[in-house]
């Protein structure tokens, strides 16, 4: 065990006295030290409930011979950092996040993690340091929450930022605003759509490194509380027969967790966290590898954003078991792969038929033939984008329209609630990168704008910043190279003509390479948007979204 450096010998006694301060006793510390990693707070909804999943996490490791230790994590709720300087928080909090797991687990030589996230950067932080550190760990989340109700209709957060976009266009008043503000989100849980935290939390389940459920049972759910008890006592076998977190995500995991990505249509988002998950494990991956996977795999789910239904839908339709195990009869799977159940995949999923069509369709009548996501190349993406294709109406696969450039989001904000954009444009946002926001901040307001005004279907919107998982439409994000290194995209002027061919992936100015050039010759870098603090030296060490925008060391 790890932690017998801590505990064990003579040479330890002056680290045993501060554990018997905190009032363990020789009894746990003679047995395994968990580390119960609790991203609790007051300020996130998918949070508000951690402290109680933590006990019972705490209460499942006790019971199967460990000693629990409580540590904490941050986490940013990104629904109330959208819209402001709060949102270049965001992405940057999965590093802090990560090497504080790492620091936690490895000052103290804890045996094992179990670890509690629930909404977006968190899930995949704590996964990146278990990868990195290597040590057992599983994967418990808070669950989602419930649907909100408005007029006698299922609703959930991505609506109300549309709502927003309604109201400027003078298409809903304000009591009917106040009326979905109010009923959205009705109480705990990460946010009811296939959105980034839903996403995360599903494919850690796909990877093998959270027991079946993780992704969907609802946050109110008692199943949820027994599923962080279980959790607790899994760990313990994991310690106990050593398997440590990279023995479960290998290259073969991940390409489970790639098909069950494309087949529920998970947030683009997820495309920068399992870059940044595949590097701390040392597996080779980059953007050629999400559309090999998108051919293969169609598309069996449209939750909010993309349609109608939502996570307990999912949820009471079999979860991601059910598209597991559909996706295995048909060879889309690995069904041999190890999980933390101490089981394979195809013996988690054995018998987890689909229960409801209208949730999760069968591979024989899909949405699409290929994935939810798409990565696109050209002239303005040399080293890639992407789109939630699944999330595009049909008519906006392909679209040409002139370009509507703004140089940060407020800009574009403003001219669409000025009424400026109009069918047909494409806007345009740069220097909103990794580097250059610093941050690459989610891109909700304008999106949500243009869909709650009934754009959606006639103006695709491109950044080199990102999208949230409830953005729908053309929201073509993680355009790299980043404006800010003198990527193509910067050199873009309004009125150029931009083509899009989702189908084709690619995408590209009317501009010849000669333009491009003369353009390029022109340009100068912009001063750095953030010049002190975390986020000045976040900007000096991030790399391309096309990496995962993950830390140069």
């Amino acid at each position: 065990m790890r932690s017998k450096n801590v505990t064990k010998g003579p040479e330890r006694a002056p680290n045993r006295s501060l554990f018997y301060a905190l009032g363990y006793t020789e009894e746990e510390l003679d047995r395994p030290l968990i580390g119960v990693v609790s991203a609790y707070s007051e300020i996130v909804p998918g949070h508000q409930h951690l402290d109680k999943l933590a006990r019972a996490a705490c209460d499942g490791v006790r019971m199967a011979g460990g000693t629990p230790v409580l540590l904490p994590s941050i986490g940013v709720c990104d629904g109330i950092a959208m819209g402001h300087v709060g949102m270049k928080y965001s992405l940057a909090s999965r590093e802090l996040i990560a090497d504080s797991v790492e620091t936690m687990a490895q000052a103290h030589q804890l045996d094992g993690l179990v670890l509690l996230p629930n909404c977006d950067k968190i899930v995949p932080g704590m996964v990146m340091a278990a990868v990195r550190i290597d040590i057992p760990a599983i994967v418990c989340s808070g669950g989602p929450m419930l649907a909100g109700t408005v007029g006698g209709e299922h609703t959930t957060l991505s609506k109300m930022f549309e709502a927003v976009g309604a109201f400027k266009a003078n298409q809903i008043d304000k009591d009917t605003l106040h009326a979905i503000e109010r009923d959205c989100c009705p109480g705990c849980g990460s946010c009811s759509g296939m959105y980034t935290a839903n996403s995360m939390n599903c494919l850690c389940e796909a990877l093998g490194l959270a027991l079946p459920g993780n992704g969907t049972v609802p946050a109110v759910f008692s199943a949820r509380t027994q599923l962080a008890k279980k959790s607790g006592m899994a760990i313990m076998r994991l310690v106990e027969e050593n398997i440590t977190a990279r023995q479960i995500v290998t290259p073969q995991a991940l390409k489970n967790a790639l098909a069950c990505d494309m087949a529920l249509g998970c947030s683009s988002n997820s495309v920068l966290h399992l870059l940044a998950i595949a590097n701390e494990a040392e597996v080779p991956m980059d953007l050629h590898t999400f559309n090999e996977v998108s051919a293969a795999t169609p598309n069996l789910c449209h939750l909010a954003p993309a349609g109608p239904t939502h996570m307990e839908d999912l949820y009471f339709a079999g979860g991601v078991a059910a598209v597991q195990h559909e996706l295995l009869q048909h060879g889309l799977l690995n069904g041999s792969l190890p999980t933390v159940t101490g089981k394979t995949v195809a013996e988690n999923t054995a018998g987890c038929a689909i229960k409801n069509t209208n949730a999760i369709r069968p591979v024989k009548t899909p949405y699409s033939a290929t994935g939810g996501l798409q990565i696109l190349w050209g002239n303005i993406a040399q080293k890639g984008c992407v789109v939630k294709r699944s999330a595009v109406a049909p008519e906006m696969l392909r679209h040409s329209g002139p370009a509507r450039v703004f140089h940060s989001e407020e800009d574009a904000i403003a001219a669409i609630y000025a009424g400026k954009i109009i069918a047909g444009d494409v806007v345009v946002i740069c220097y909103e990168g990794p580097k250059g926001g610093p941050g690459m901040r989610e891109m909700l307001n304008p999106t949500s704008a243009l869909a709650g005004m009934g754009l959606d279907k006639s103006v695709a919107l491109i950044t080199d910043g990102r999208f949230s998982g409830a953005s729908r439409g053309a929201s073509i994000g993680h355009v790299a190279p980043e404006a800010a290194l003198g990527g193509a995209i910067a050199l873009v002027r309004e009125g150029d003509i931009i083509d899009i061919d989702i189908p084709a992936a690619t995408l590209n100015a009317r501009l010849s390479p000669l333009d491009l050039a003369d353009r390029r010759a022109k340009w100068q870098a912009p001063p750095p948007n953030v010049s002190k603090g975390w986020l000045a030296r976040y900007a000096k060490l991030v790399q391309g979204a096309d990496l995962g925008a993950i830390m140069s060391i």
